[in-house]
C-alpha cells in the first residue's frame, strides 16, 4: 500500500531512544523528511549514517532538543522549517519515568521531572505546529502513552509516570476533537514492553540505557525468558513474541497517512494483547 508520505515533513520527538530509533529510520525509509528531535543529537547523526547504509529515501535531520522548555522546542520547528518547510507530522515519542519505585518514595524532583517530560513536552510540541497544521488545515498528530496508563499492573512502582501518561489519553482525546473541524487528526498510541533488537546506539535518556536493562535483561536473555514462561510481564502475552520499535512506527505511519483520514482521537495499544479495549 502507497501511503502517499513521501516528500512529508515529520518531527519525531525522543529520536534516541529505543522506539524513537525505530520511528525516524521506518518514516525516512517511508520517503519522510525527518527531524529527530533529542537531547542526544550523536545518536541522530548515527541514525543518518544508518539511513545512507540502507539507502533510505527519506532525509534525517537531527536536532537537539528540550520539549519541556518551549523556546527549544520553537527553534526545533525553526529549523524544520528551514531544512524541509512546514510540519506535516508530529510524532510526540519523548517520554519516560525517572526510576521505578513505590510511590510512597516518590520524591518532588521526580515528580516534576515526570510531569515536565510527559505532559509539558506534549502541550509544548503540539502548540508549537499549531501554526504549520492549522493554518494550512491539514495535519497528524501521535502521542505515544503507555499501557502504564491503561493496566494497573502495568505502573507497578511507577505510578506516577502511568498517571502522566494518562493525561497524554485525555489531552490527545480533548485535542482530537477541538481540531478535527481544523483539519488536525490528533491519535493517541499505548505501547506495552517495546524491545531494542541489540542494546547498541540507544542514548543515555533511553528507558532502556537508565534501568530497563538491569530489570529485564537484555534482548537475547529476554527472548530465552520469552520461551521458557519466565519473562516478568511478558510470559502471558496473547501474542508470544516481542515487541519491536517497528510495530510502533507502521501503525505512526498509517495514522500519519490520509489512508488514516476518517481516524482521530482514538487510543490504540500495541502490546501483543496485553490490553484489550
Amino acid at each position: 500500500m502507497d501511503l502517499g508520505l513521501q516528500g512529508k515533513n515529520a518531527v519525531i520527538t525522543g529520536g534516541s531512544g529505543g522506539i524513537g530509533q525505530g520511528l525516524v529510520l521506518e518514516f525516512a525509509r517511508e520517503g519522510l523528511n525527518v527531524i529527530s528531535a533529542s537531547r542526544d543529537v550523536a545518536i541522530g547523526e548515527t541514525l543518518v549514517r544508518q539511513a545512507a547504509e540502507q539507502g533510505l529515501p527519506g532525509r534525517i535531520l537531527p536536532v537537539a532538543t528540550d520539549v519541556t522548555d518551549r523556546a527549544s522546542v520553537d527553534a526545533m520547528i525553526a529549523q524544520c522549517h528551514d531544512a524541509f518547510g512546514p510540519v506535516d507530522v508530529l510524532i510526540n515519542n519523548a517520554g519516560g519515568a525517572a526510576r521505578p519505585r513505590p510511590f510512597e518514595e516518590l520524591d518532588d524532583e521526580a515528580r516534576d521531572w515526570e510531569k515536565a517530560l510527559n505532559i509539558d513536552g506534549v502541550v509544548n510540541c503540539c502548540q508549537a505546529v499549531a501554526e504549520d497544521m492549522i493554518g494550512r488545515n491539514t495535519g497528524s498528530i501521535i502521542n505515544i502513552s503507555s499501557n502504564s496508563s491503561l493496566l494497573g499492573e502495568a505502573a507497578a512502582n511507577l505510578v506516577h509516570y502511568g498517571a502522566s501518561k494518562g493525561f497524554v489519553n485525555s489531552f490527545s482525546k480533548s485535542l482530537a476533537w477541538e481540531w478535527a473541524k481544523k483539519g488536525v487528526r490528533v491519535n493517541n498510541i499505548c505501547p506495552g514492553w517495546i524491545v531494542p533488537e541489540s542494546d547498541e546506539n540507544l542514548g543515555e535518556g533511553s528507558f532502556w540505557s537508565k534501568f530497563g536493562w538491569f530489570l529485564m535483561g537484555r534482548p537475547k536473555e529476554m527472548q530465552q525468558a520469552l520461551e521458557e514462561g519466565t519473562l516478568y510481564n511478558m510470559s502471558g502475552l496473547p501474542i508470544p513474541r516481542l515487541g519491536r520499535p517497528e510495530d510502533i512506527a507502521w501503525l505512526c505511519l498509517f495514522l500519519s497517512s490520509e489512508k488514516a483520514g476518517y481516524i482521530t482521537g482514538q487510543m490504540i495499544s500495541v502490546s501483543g494483547g496485553a490490553y484489550m479495549h
